[in-house]
């Protein structure tokens, strides 16, 4: 550990603090996505190596400042319609500077989004290049986030410092263009709407969660924040149109005497009359429109509510379909699993141990894996087995000469296998009948006088294909560990067509075996 020098111990922990939280953080998420500690750690080392401020999707800073852009956008979707409706330019000094601290916050959003990596839809390597980064976003949500992100507080700032600054007869006439201006331009903040959609869909994504859940969770959330931002802005526009054409004596406003009403009585007025047209039940409201702007605000708000309708019930529809055959497997698998165990009366922590397994062996889908390789042709299959396995098998010094059809052959016999953390994988001077290689995890070899500690990629037991002894170590899961294993019978089975490789491997045994 590098120790700090003197006098400068205490900004230099500060420097590496503040940098970590640049880092994947070890959590649910980041496991399911990198698999084991060693490779969030590899991530880690990944991101240090390129030496230059960008923030991992992963990372503690990212979660939390989404959490808060997430708050902040939302209250901004609530307020600037209240504001631009209601208000009259009477909103105070407090909200004039939460105004201008949001969008403060949402230009320093727009330099932020260059600096933050990306999570692939095709990969699991985070997109860390800052180029990489930065031509993404040019070329999706740049122009919108600038637009949605136009400095309307600072406008309203300057220009009530000019307003105070006029002389008295003509601050009433600039005043008036000042707030129709303001409200006109104000409205281009509506839409950080689509900032709170993508926000929800990254905080999904990196969601210390189970991953079905939270998905689920956010989807009905945003639905439902939706809807109710649809209601508020309706409600909003009820009373704002009228107000734009000075209340005329036959608009509703007049007629349910709110001229000289609190805001909350013309808000929930405002809402209640969307909400009537929405539904188109006219609860309490028998009046038709009285001139052709209200009629246009009665239809829209009639075409908003059955939209509204329409995205509720394929929501509703999709979130059913979405429930699939897999999962719903996976589930049933579970109970039944659960029952057998209580019928067994088997003791609580070997049942937590069980379930454990499921859980991390399947990961909430339940799949019978020969049966889904035999659906695909044979050359696919042998592709697939490639891009799963090769690169383990291929490792192994003993094979670094065998041919690729070899190769194909033994990747094509191998079987995955989970196991605990505490698990033992091997133990000593037991039949030795397999042979492991290590996709993802940690494991300790251990004797009364040797200590070894192997992680992903590494491999373990090779002896016995071509020896047939006993262990000579046990092996035992320091981590979850996902395996594949090649087992004596099926190495075998595979070199009876290769007898000059088996003649090759004998004679090249003794170079790199561990010591298994």
């Amino acid at each position: 550990m590098e120790r700090p020098a003197p006098g400068g111990g205490r900004g230099r922990f500060s420097w590496d603090c503040w940098r970590n939280l640049l880092l994947p953080q070890l959590n649910r998420q980041s496991l399911y996505v990198y698999g084991s500690e060693v490779a969030v750690e590899k991530e880690c080392i990944r991101q240090r190596e390129r030496g230059v401020f960008v923030i991992h999707p992963f990372s503690p800073l990212r979660s939390y400042y989404i959490m808060c852009m997430v708050a902040i956008t939302f209250l901004n979707l609530i307020g600037i319609p209240i504001e631009i409706a209601f208000l009259d330019g009477q909103s105070g000094v407090g909200w004039e500077g939460f105004n201008v601290f949001s969008d403060t916050l949402f230009l320093i959003d727009v330099g932020l989004n260059f600096r933050m990596g990306i999570i692939p839809e095709d990969g699991e390597a985070a997109i860390l290049d800052l180029k990489c980064i930065r031509q993404n976003y040019l070329k999706s949500w740049f122009v919108p986030d600038m637009i949605a992100a136009f400095p309307v507080g600072y406008i309203i700032l300057i220009a009530d410092l000019q307003y105070h600054s006029d002389s008295p007869s003509s601050k009433a006439s600039k005043m008036v263009r000042i707030l129709m201006f303001v409200r006109i331009i104000s409205l281009v903040r509506l839409l950080r709407v689509s900032r709170l959609v993508r926000f929800f869909n990254e905080v999904e994504k990196v969601s210390n969660a189970n991953l079905e859940v939270v998905r689920v969770f956010f989807r009905i959330l945003s639905l439902f924040m939706m809807i109710f931002l649809l209601c508020h802005w309706n409600g909003c526009v009820q009373y704002f149109v009228p107000m734009l054409e000075e209340f005329p004596t036959d608009c509703w406003v007049r007629r349910e005497n709110l001229m000289n009403a609190t805001v909350g009585e013309k808000y929930s007025f405002g809402v209640f009359r969307a909400l009537s047209h929405m539904t188109a039940i006219s609860y309490g409201s028998s009046e038709t429109p009285t001139n052709d702007v209200e009629l246009w605000i009665v239809m829209t708000s009639i075409v908003s509510g059955a939209l509204m309708y329409t995205v509720l019930v394929a929501n509703t529809v999709a979130l059913m379909s979405d429930a699939d055959i897999p999962a719903r497997i996976y589930k049933s698998k579970m109970n039944d699993l659960e029952d057998y165990m209580i019928f067994l009366k088997l003791p609580k922590a070997l049942r937590i141990r069980i379930s454990n397994y499921y859980q991390t062996r399947h990961q909430g889908k339940w799949y019978d894996e020969k049966d889904v390789l035999n659906w695909v042709s044979s050359s696919l299959k042998e592709e697939i087995l490639m891009i799963m396995c090769s690169r383990l098998v291929r490792k192994v010094p003993m094979f670094h000469k065998c041919e690729s059809s070899i190769i194909n052959a033994i990747a094509s016999e191998l079987q995955y296998e989970v196991f605990q953390e505490g698990d033992v994988i091997i133990r000593q001077n037991t039949a030795a009948d397999r042979m492991f290689f290590i996709e993802r995890g940690q494991v300790v070899v251990e004797t009364d006088c040797f200590h070894q500690e192997l992680s992903d990629g590494d491999y373990f037991g090779e002896t016995c294909l071509l020896t047939r002894g006993r262990r000579l170590a046990t092996v035992r899961a320091q981590t979850i560990c996902q395996l594949f294993f090649l087992s004596v019978e099926s190495f075998h089975r595979v070199l009876e067509d290769y007898p000059e490789a088996m003649k090759e491997l004998k004679r090249t045994s003794h170079l790199g075996m561990s010591f298994v």
